[in-house]
């Protein structure tokens, strides 16, 4: 399924609020972070293509993708914000 960057990025916004509110079930606190998950891919996906045709339009000199490590970091560094915002679950049963 096909979707755009604010679409998906008020899903994922509506999410973090859901899972930091702590009035969700544990199972559908992990469906939803799941989703979460799949959200931020596409949306980090969604802003590297943004930056491609940018800097084509900009310097009419096509790039290749962005690296795997720059692209893993930003993904480890978005799924460690959901994970913190998971935490507090944890933090709150405990």
């Amino acid at each position: 399924m096909k979707i755009d960057f604010e679409k998906a990025m008020n899903q994922l916004e509506d999410i973090v609020e859901q899972l930091e509110s702590g009035d969700i079930a544990l199972e559908d606190s992990l469906k939803l972070y799941e989703k979460g998950m799949n959200l931020s891919k596409t949306c980090q996906d969604k802003l590297s293509q943004a930056e491609r045709k940018v800097y084509i339009l900009k310097t009419g000199v096509t790039i290749p993708e962005r690296e795997k490590t720059s692209k893993k970091k930003d993904q480890e560094e978005i799924q460690s914000q959901l994970a913190d915002n998971f935490d507090l679950f944890e933090d709150e049963d405990s």
